[in-house]
């Protein structure tokens, strides 16, 4: 079983940056391919990034491409997301997911969750 806890959220003005950490245990997290997922309030879960687990390949969210970096360090079984040029519509909760079986910017397709980290945005 795979535990993940996010940090790094918290408030910041609008065109300010964050980093988010999402630390692993209890699973091989090298073998895992990890990403970041946010929701709203009262909207769906929305794919943000994804690094697959040799760290040569990544994606983004369209919204957040050219804004957010996604990285890994394996040695300390933690995913980074380095989130520069902040605005109020990346206000949410953001979540790490480990270990997809199919598609993965679908959050259904993840076994692993952490519990959420709440970033907000003011303008």
């Amino acid at each position: 079983q795979v535990q993940l806890v996010e940090s790094g959220g918290g408030l910041v003005q609008a065109g300010g940056s964050l980093r988010l950490s999402c630390a692993a245990s209890g699973g091989t997290f090298s073998s895992y391919t990890m990403a970041w997922f946010r929701q709203a309030p009262g909207k769906e879960r929305e794919f943000v990034a994804h690094i697959w687990r040799g760290d040569s390949f990544t994606s983004y969210g369209s919204s957040v491409k050219g804004r957010f970096t996604i990285s890994r360090d394996n040695a300390k079984n933690t995913v980074y997301l380095q989130m520069n040029r902040l605005n109020a519509e990346d206000t949410a909760v953001y979540y790490c997911a480990a270990d997809v079986q199919g598609s993965f910017s679908d959050y259904t397709r993840y076994n692993y969750w952490g519990q959420g980290t709440q970033v907000t945005v003011s303008s």
